[in-house]
C-alpha cells in the first residue's frame, strides 16, 4: 500500500467533552508541508488527558479530537517542507492530543529523533514526567546538592522522576506515597526518606527530617498545606497539579514569615514562550537515558481497545510510574490479525 493512500485508521476521540471518549474510525490523515505521518506505536497517558476528557484542561481542543499528549513512532511519510526527518526515523512526539491513534500528523518542530537503545514504550512514556521534572527542578527551582526535596505523589509519573533527577543532582530526597508497596517503588527509584501519607501527620514528619527546602508537590489539596508548613525558610515549593482534585488557596502569611517562593510549573506552556528551555531539557535527558543514569518506570501497558481501561487505572491512582498505550501492537512485537 502506498504511503499516500488514504484508508481507515483507529483513534480514541473526544466526540463530546464531558463525556468518555471512544473508539472511532477515521481516514488517516496526510501530513501539511512542515508535517510528518507516523505510524504511532506507542502513547503515554497522563492526567491532563483525564481533563480533557471533562472538558477542564486550560488547553482543550475543539471536538472532535484524538486523546494522547506524548507518543512515539516511525515516520512514514513527510511534508514537502521537512527537512530534518525521514521516512523510517524514529520519534517521540509532544503534541498535546493525537497519540492515542494508529496514525497521526505531527508538526517537524514537534519531533525529537530517539536514542537507538530507546524502546517506543519508554519514549512515549518519556518526555512529560522526566521534562516536567528537570524542568521544575533545574530551571526553575535551581536545585543544588545542599537542598532536601519533599516529592509528593511520589510513585506516580512524575513523582519517580523527581526522585530520580534530584538524586542525580545530589539533593537528599523525601517521598511520600500511599502505602508500603508504593513506597517500595520510592525506595527504589533513590529516596532517602519515605513516608506514608496514610499515617501519622506529614507536617511532623517532614519537620522530624529537618524541613523541606524544595516541595515537589504534584498533588494540592491538604498535601500542600502540610507540606508548606514543614517548609525551612527561602524554600522552594513547585506546583506541578492537582491529582487530588483539590486546588489549594496560598496563605500568604506563611510564605512572608519564611521567605518562603512558590513557583508554578506548567511543563506545556513552554512551547508557546521558551520553547529552547524546553528542548535543551530533552536533549540533556536523553542523553542521561543514553548513559543509563535514568531508569523510567512503565507501571501498565494497554492496547488501544482498552483505552478506557487505561484512563480508569490513572483516574483511580492505581498506577506506579506512567501508563502507556500502544495503537500499534505488530510495531513492538505483537502480532496483529491480518497483517
Amino acid at each position: 500500500m502506498k504511503n499516500t493512500e488514504s484508508y481507515i485508521v483507529k483513534a480514541y476521540q473526544v466526540l463530546k467533552t464531558g463525556q468518555p471518549a471512544v473508539i472511532n474510525e477515521i481516514v488517516r490523515p496526510v501530513p501539511g508541508k512542515a508535517e510528518v505521518l507516523l505510524e504511532i506505536a506507542a502513547c503515554g497517558l497522563n492526567f491532563a488527558d483525564l481533563l480533557m476528557q471533562a472538558g477542564t484542561y486550560q488547553q482543550t481542543p475543539d471536538t472532535p479530537f484524538t486523546l494522547g499528549m506524548e507518543l512515539a513512532g516511525t515516520v512514514v511519510e513527510c511534508g514537502d517542507n521537512v527537512t530534518t526527518l525521514s521516512p523510517g526515523d524514529r520519534v517521540a512526539v509532544f503534541s498535546g492530543s493525537g497519540g492515542l491513534a494508529e496514525f497521526g500528523c505531527f508538526a517537524e518542530k514537534q519531533c525529537t529523533q530517539l536514542p537507538e537503545t530507546m524502546p517506543f514504550q519508554v519514549a512515549a512514556a518519556f518526555q512529560v514526567a522526566y521534562g516536567t521534572s528537570h524542568l521544575a527542578l533545574h530551571h526553575r527551582a535551581r536545585i543544588t546538592s545542599d537542598d532536601t526535596v519533599l516529592v509528593l505523589g511520589a510513585s506516580g509519573g512524575v513523582g519517580l522522576t523527581a526522585i530520580e533527577i534530584a538524586k542525580l543532582a545530589g539533593a537528599s530526597v523525601i517521598a511520600v506515597a500511599r502505602g508500603k508497596n508504593k513506597l517500595k517503588i520510592a525506595r527504589a527509584a533513590g529516596a532517602d526518606h519515605l513516608i506514608d501519607s496514610e499515617t501519622g501527620d506529614l507536617r511532623a514528619q517532614v519537620l522530624a527530617l529537618g524541613g523541606a527546602s524544595v516541595v515537589y508537590d504534584p498533588v494540592g489539596g491538604s498535601q500542600f498545606n502540610s507540606a508548606l508548613r514543614a517548609c525551612k525558610p527561602e524554600a522552594r515549593v513547585i506546583t506541578i497539579g492537582f491529582a487530588s482534585g483539590d486546588v489549594p488557596q496560598i496563605p500568604a502569611n506563611i510564605i512572608l514569615v519564611k521567605n518562603i517562593t512558590v513557583i508554578g510549573m506548567y511543563w506545556g506552556g513552554y512551547l508557546s514562550f521558551n520553547a529552547q528551555a524546553m528542548t535543551d531539557s530533552l536533549q540533556a535527558l536523553f542523553n542521561l537515558y543514553a548513559d543509563g543514569k535514568l531508569r523510567p518506570h512503565i507501571s501498565k501497558v494497554f492496547q488501544l481497545d482498552q483505552a478506557r481501561e487505561a484512563l480508569e487505572m490513572l483516574q483511580s491512582r492505581k498506577s506506579t510510574g506512567k501508563v502507556v498505550v500502544t495503537p500499534r501492537p505488530a510495531l513492538l512485537g505483537v502480532e496483529m490479525p491480518g497483517e
